[in-house]
């Protein structure tokens, strides 16, 4: 037994070994899965959302949103295959699929209020799309899937093996799967700011937009889990954050389109 754990985890070492990229920040990330295999499976969830949700019929509001979204992906550097759709709904959200299939809700492009805060939004799920962060989750889930079923086969009939078992997968949620979501969604704040700045949308909007964003949590009322068991960022942490940023980079990155309603 102890020499089948010793080969499983030398292939995993060689495994995670192979498949790691360096990404646009600079960062190691793990990609197991094939980019095709993610793109098409991006490709059929957003077919399938697209039935699901009502698709906006108003041209104008659809017409702006995708300018918008068109230009940051151009800014992005990125060749996927963008497509990008606004959903009816008061959902305040947006989101990303694998290979750059994006959606955005009524719901939060009544929250943003101005094309650049609306960019702000955009350039976070195109920073999604080229940070891959989609196959990083799965890949991760593999993993931790694959980590769980050696330590089974480790413990065996031990005593200790449920209790320590159950440990496992919550250490494995709140350890490692909620905080590397995080991680996630403040490397997209990041470089989905750099992206809307590189096209010419003015940085501060970002994080005007995240204390929007705390006001309009804060009124409905709803009450937000404690930040270590949340996948995302505190909404003011993240507004802090930006500001920051963005202050740093008004010095190298041009802000030429006007801050606009929408």
């Amino acid at each position: 037994m102890k020499n089948v754990v010793v080969h499983v985890f030398v292939f995993l070492a060689g495994l995670l070994l192979a498949q790691c990229v360096t990404n646009e920040t600079g960062r190691q990330s793990l990609l197991l899965i094939p980019e095709n295999k993610m793109d098409s499976l991006g490709a059929e969830a957003y077919a399938e959302i697209s039935q699901q949700e009502k698709v906006s019929s108003n041209a104008e509001l659809v017409s702006k949103v995708v300018t918008i979204a068109k230009s940051v992906a151009a800014a992005s550097g990125a060749n996927l295959n963008w497509e990008f759709k606004v959903f009816e709904s008061k959902t305040v959200n947006a989101f990303c699929l694998p290979g750059g299939r994006i959606g955005i809700y009524s719901g939060i492009i009544a929250v943003a209020k101005t094309n650049a805060a609306l960019a702000a939004v955009i350039g976070h799920e195109i920073a999604h799309a080229t940070l891959h962060h989609g196959n990083e989750r799965m890949s991760q889930g593999v993993l931790l899937q694959l980590g769980l079923q050696v330590s089974d086969m480790a413990l065996g009939d031990s005593k200790l093996r449920s209790p320590i078992m159950a440990a496992l997968g919550v250490g494995a949620q709140v350890g490692a799967v909620l905080p590397f979501g995080r991680f996630q969604e403040s490397e997209a704040d990041a470089l989905g700011l750099r992206y809307m700045m590189r096209a010419g949308y003015e940085g501060g909007q970002a994080a005007l937009l995240w204390q929007r964003m705390a006001a309009a949590a804060k009124s409905s009322g709803g009450s937000a889990p404690p930040a270590w068991l949340s996948t995302h960022p505190p909404e003011l942490d993240r507004q802090r954050a930006l500001d920051k940023l963005a202050q740093e980079l008004e010095v190298s990155l041009p802000q030429s389109i006007a801050t606009t309603d929408l």
